[in-house]
């Protein structure tokens, strides 16, 4: 070998994108392989010098105390008289050996071996280049549309869009440019298989850090994402500067940072709200656009009960529950939501409830009971009616024995049977 060797290496160096000193490594160990396939041969072991491309083959040992292995090892006695202060743990060098004993069958080994190691260091290159972008944009073309999934050329590999990692708003073409958000990247035979998503709500925080300078250098900081892929988005931002409204540079003037986004979404509705570290506060922003009376928190239960007006409590809900939804994915509580009207009506009633409990507990502790005063001239009256009017009489007497069974007693005493 020469430097023609060299720039072979060289060459490689620039079409695979595997670094200069990984290739040497690469091949000194195919020749080791090579020539360690002929027992007794354990112990050699091949060096390159990059510079010159020279090959120096020799036989070494490691040091040991305890010889395990007679092969691959040597006592320290021993591998002193060949390397004086050689301790155990070192390797020392017993036999330089003639290049020229590399045989035709070693020559063809090593160059399988070399082309195998070759492929093995270009795939480990290319997967620790997409590892590092794990959980980052990337921005593919369209190469293959099939049933369960889109492939996307990203350059010395595929990404894998699945059919669930896209939005129902969005239609591919071969040789459309997609950015996805790259989910996981696995190591495979035939190289990294990269998973990507347009569904993922990181996917959400990184167009927003591409549109929103503020984002991208941490003035605004994204707290809190809910997603409906192609449906609804909410994101809760704060603020990290004095003054600087987050919502306000989110949005940008006139919309037109989140039209951005919602451009690359496909249209895909978003609902910016300020974050706030007050439970009660954070709830009602979530809930927007309806407007909120009152929340209250049940720190025990994670519950938030929440009041708004009659006319928004459909909007506050949204369809199918989405805007309740997404602002309890959002906050991390679980919201209950009710109108005004019938809080008033619950309250009402409550006081009613209240009112008849009280009036019970009179009537059981010996007072006078209301109930059986009001219904003996009931009674009366129905003895003085016709008797084609007693049934219907009667019937709404039952009805009242179904609603109040507590106060029957009292008015089976006071009216004489």
């Amino acid at each position: 070998m020469s430097r023609d060797f060299v720039g072979a290496l060289l060459q490689l160096n620039a079409e695979k994108g595997v670094p200069r000193e990984q290739l040497i490594r690469t091949v000194e160990e195919a020749i080791q392989s090579a020539y360690r396939r002929t027992p007794g041969d354990e112990d050699i072991h091949v060096r390159i010098d990059a510079e010159s491309g020279k090959v120096r083959v020799f036989r070494a040992r490691f040091v040991a105390e305890e010889i395990e292995d007679p092969a691959t090892q040597i006592g320290v006695s021993e591998a002193q008289a060949f390397q004086p202060g050689a301790e155990p743990g070192d390797l020392v060098e017993t036999e330089q050996l003639d290049q020229e004993a590399f045989g035709r069958i070693h020559a063809q080994t090593a160059k399988q071996v070399v082309l195998q190691r070759l492929h093995e260091a270009e795939r480990n290159v290319v997967f620790d280049h997409f590892a590092s972008s794990e959980g980052e944009l990337m921005t593919g073309t369209v190469s293959r549309i099939e049933p369960r999934a889109i492939i996307l050329d990203v350059g010395k590999a595929e990404a894998i869009l699945a059919t669930t990692e896209q939005s129902p708003l969005e239609h591919y073409r071969i040789g459309q440019n997609v950015k996805a958000f790259v989910l996981e990247v696995r190591r495979s035979a035939k190289g990294p298989q990269i998973y990507v998503s347009r569904t993922h709500k990181g996917f959400l925080r990184r167009l927003f850090e591409l549109e929103v300078p503020e984002i991208h250098g941490g003035t605004v900081e994204i707290k809190a994402i809910a997603r409906e892929a192609g449906s609804r988005s909410k994101v809760a931002v704060a603020s990290r500067q004095q003054g600087l409204d987050p919502v306000g540079a989110t949005v940008g003037q006139r919309g037109a940072r989140v039209q951005a986004v919602v451009a690359e979404l496909g249209g895909e509705k978003i609902d910016v709200i300020e974050w706030s570290e007050d439970a009660s506060t954070f709830v009602a922003k979530a809930l927007s656009p309806a407007q909120v009376i009152e929340v209250r928190i049940d720190e025990e239960h994670r519950i938030a009960n929440v009041v708004v007006p009659e006319r928004m409590l459909s909007l506050a809900i949204g369809r199918e529950g989405q805007n309740a939804r997404l602002a309890a994915k959002l906050t991390g509580w679980r919201i209950d939501i009710r109108s005004d009207v019938s809080v008033a009506e619950a309250a009402k009633a409550e006081a009613a409830h209240t009112a008849e409990a009280a009036a019970e507990e009179s009537a059981a502790a010996g007072g006078p009971s209301t109930a059986a005063v009001d219904e003996a001239p009931a009674e009366a009256a129905v003895a003085d009616e016709p008797v084609a009017a007693k049934p219907k009489r009667r019937k709404a007497a039952a009805k009242t024995e179904a609603i109040e069974p507590a106060v029957e007693p009292a008015a089976t005493e006071e009216v004489p049977s």
